[in-house]
């Protein structure tokens, strides 16, 4: 069995997917499968990966299923999969051609049962770091205290035990797409924290499509799953004031956004979120405001959220 799964949710991806696939021909090390979760595409994605298949030049696992958003298709993904590692490598994204190699050996050389995984960085296709790098005489962290402890910034490439990212499923709201995936990484570092690793696994693009471009739309296209969301980091053991007020301030929002009338009912601290009301509705009127022009209800899901 291979040593690392390397993930690809997709949706209407085939013009840029071919960068996932002619990155992982690349690697130096080939012990890896590359699954695919085509999460409802219309678009040419399964003719396309099927000629990839044909060629028998690595294991490839495609897997098409009805639209479900990306923590949809991480769900299927983390359910599918078999091998000891993974990593998500996103539909306009690659992988430096000795990525593979280098995590391998670095969990070969750094493997314990008392860490969920390691992380490592993302580059822009010029070779620049994305955000920061992480303090060198740092060993470990949880995700959270990386960000708000020591002020690292900007995407990372999280590569995790595959017997751990199989807990806490992502819940799915009819009609919705999106829900935070560090959902489950906060859950799993309540337990277990992440080796740190100073090297680039990933070559990053933020295309137009991308939910890091359509984050407002985001917030008015899924208000139960923002409402779970800020819902589950309220509740997380971690987080001063600040951090906590802020995300009562979305749960308010996201809230009123949901027509679900018992939400405030549902909050984790009432006075918190009742201190929250004034800015959580004043930002529920930006938000329609902003999102009404392209706003539709009830149309086909076409703005998978990709990062």
């Amino acid at each position: 069995m291979k040593t690392l799964t390397v993930f690809t949710p997709t949706y209407n991806r085939a013009y840029c997917l071919h960068q996932v696939y002619e990155s992982l021909q690349r690697q130096t090390c080939k012990d890896f499968e590359w699954l695919i979760i085509d999460d409802g595409s219309s678009d040419d994605t399964e003719k396309l990966v099927a000629s990839w298949v044909a060629k028998q030049d690595m294991t490839i696992n495609y897997i098409y299923q009805h639209n479900q958003g990306m923590h949809g298709a991480h769900n299927t993904a983390y359910e599918r999969m078999k091998t000891e590692l993974n990593v998500c490598i996103d539909s306009d994204d690659y992988m430096p051609d000795d990525a593979v190699e280098r995590i391998v050996r670095f969990w070969q050389e750094n493997k314990s049962d008392k860490v969920c995984g390691f992380v490592g960085l993302d580059a822009y296709s010029n070779g620049n770091i994305v955000g920061s790098t992480f303090p060198t005489e740092l060993k470990s962290s949880t995700l959270f205290d990386l960000y708000h402890k020591y002020g690292v910034t900007g995407d990372k490439k999280l590569v995790y035990r595959t017997s751990l990212t199989k807990r806490y499923p992502y819940p799915l709201f009819e009609g919705e797409r999106y829900v935070g995936l560090d959902y489950k990484y906060h859950l799993i570092n309540q337990q277990y924290e992440l080796l740190l690793m100073n090297e680039v696994l990933c070559h990053v693009e933020y295309l137009a499509d991308g939910s890091s471009r359509n984050m407002l739309m985001q917030y008015r296209k899924n208000p139960n799953g923002f409402v779970f969301y800020r819902k589950s980091l309220m509740e997380m053991p971690f987080g001063n004031f600040k951090y906590k007020y802020r995300q009562a301030i979305h749960y308010v929002s996201s809230g009123l956004m949901s027509k679900n009338t018992s939400w405030l009912k549902d909050a984790p601290s009432k006075v918190l979120t009742i201190a929250a009301l004034c800015p959580g509705i004043l930002l529920y009127g930006y938000i329609t405001l902003k999102t009404n022009k392209a706003y539709r209800p009830k149309g086909p899901a076409n703005d998978y959220p990709m990062a």
